[in-house]
């Protein structure tokens, strides 16, 4: 076995790592019990001896893909999730065993970033980050090199919400969040190495670039156009901002939790004081979100359940924001999944087809770089990117 490979298979789960989390699973319990004896014990066994157990383990993932894949995301229960991932764990050592090649850690790359984008890995990120750097060290150079965006000069621009430099903790909690104030902070996220690290879009390229993530494709996904697909971030990338970009239809890295599947990109930002002003004692989790793409994206007119600050990395963003109180007036959709979206075009409101717009109060602001847009729990914002863009928000309770 590769010596690096030997280091990273001593990071594998052990029995008594997962033993909680199969107690109930007994064909998971008897698959893992096998792969994890045969891992601790490789060297004594010979080629053949692990047919059974390969075959055992690519019928462990398929199964819980499958199990994943039934009824909504949101209610699999998190340990069919872990052993979804842990069994992915294993299918990429016996496949690495099988052979080292480009073309085989092409492979397992994918699978490693499906059990991120399906499973849970948050036990074994050790393992994740070690895995990771060890598929993508033979990763090609791209033959074109991507754009290095320039800073946007700052414009001046109307605001109808308020607006304050860069406040204080204490200036937040008492203007923004205790009203429920949605309010443009200025200058806040300066101090990023985002802001500059990001406008070089090859090192956006050689930090993701092998990671697989889900697209959008179209610039709106209330449209009957839109679609969602699965692409390496490079050929995103190239597509979308390379030197064919301005033939190629919109594709948006849309509302990803990018920052837990490529942990060197989180360390380029950081979690906003801010969003440790909450209501609950202790508080929850901040969720923290990317969204990459060309001009024109567009996220319709919406609402999100949680606080939400909006922080702007490199481009702009036109916003139009509309208060809860009008939400009967916004003609939100009938349908579940849309039930947070208004079937209006924000930018352009008909108001022979939805009339009681004419009663409603709309704001509209510009979110430049270094800047973050605040906006409370259902308040509905419609965001139009204006310029290449990256935003990262941050959603807590």
């Amino acid at each position: 076995m590769d010596p690096t490979l030997l280091k990273l298979a001593q990071l594998l789960p052990r029995l008594d790592d997962v033993e909680d989390l199969l107690e109930n699973e007994v064909e998971a319990r008897y698959i893992l019990k096998k792969a994890i004896s045969f891992m601790e014990k490789w060297e004594s066994y010979k080629r053949h001896d692990d047919e059974e157990i390969r075959y055992l383990v690519s019928a462990l993932v398929d199964r819980n893909w499958e199990r994943i894949h039934t009824g909504h995301f949101s209610s699999v229960p998190l340990n069919i999730r872990k052993i979804y991932a842990i069994g992915c764990y294993f299918k990429i050592f016996f496949l690495l065993l099988e052979s080292t090649s480009p073309a085989q850690r092409e492979i397992c790359s994918g699978i490693l970033d499906e059990a991120q984008l399906l499973g849970c890995m948050e036990d074994w990120s050790d393992l994740k980050m070690a895995l990771m750097q060890y598929l993508d060290e033979e990763q090609v150079e791209p033959s074109r090199p991507l754009p290095i965006l320039m800073p946007s000069p700052r414009l001046q621009s109307s605001c109808d919400i308020p607006q304050l430099e860069a406040p204080s903790l204490n200036e937040f909690k008492t203007k923004c969040f205790e009203p429920r104030q949605p309010t443009l902070l200025l200058n806040t996220i300066q101090h990023w190495p985002a802001m500059e690290k990001w406008l070089d879009l090859n090192y956006l390229l050689k930090t993701a670039g092998s990671r697989t993530v889900p697209i959008e494709i179209g610039s709106n996904y209330a449209s009957d156009e839109w679609s969602q697909q699965l692409v390496k971030i490079r050929d995103f990338l190239q597509r979308q901002f390379g030197s064919e970009s301005g033939s190629q239809e919109i594709e948006y890295l849309a509302q990803h939790e990018l920052f837990s599947q490529i942990p060197a990109l989180k360390k380029d930002i950081s979690i906003p004081d801010y969003c440790t002003i909450s209501r609950d004692d202790p508080p929850g989790a901040v969720d923290i979100k990317a969204w990459l793409g060309p001009a024109g994206t567009i996220s319709p007119m919406h609402y999100d359940p949680k606080h939400n600050l909006l922080c702007q990395v490199f481009g702009s963003k036109r916003i139009i924001l509309a208060a809860p109180e009008d939400t009967e007036k916004l003609y939100p959709h009938d349908s579940e999944f849309l039930g947070n979206t208004s079937q209006i075009d924000a930018a352009n409101p008909d108001l022979e087809k939805y009339p009681l717009l004419k009663e409603v109060k709309f704001y509209d602001l510009l979110l430049q770089a270094g800047d973050c847009l605040y906006m409370p729990p259902k308040w509905w914002h419609y965001v139009r990117s204006e310029a290449p863009s990256f935003s990262v928000s941050f959603w807590w309770e």
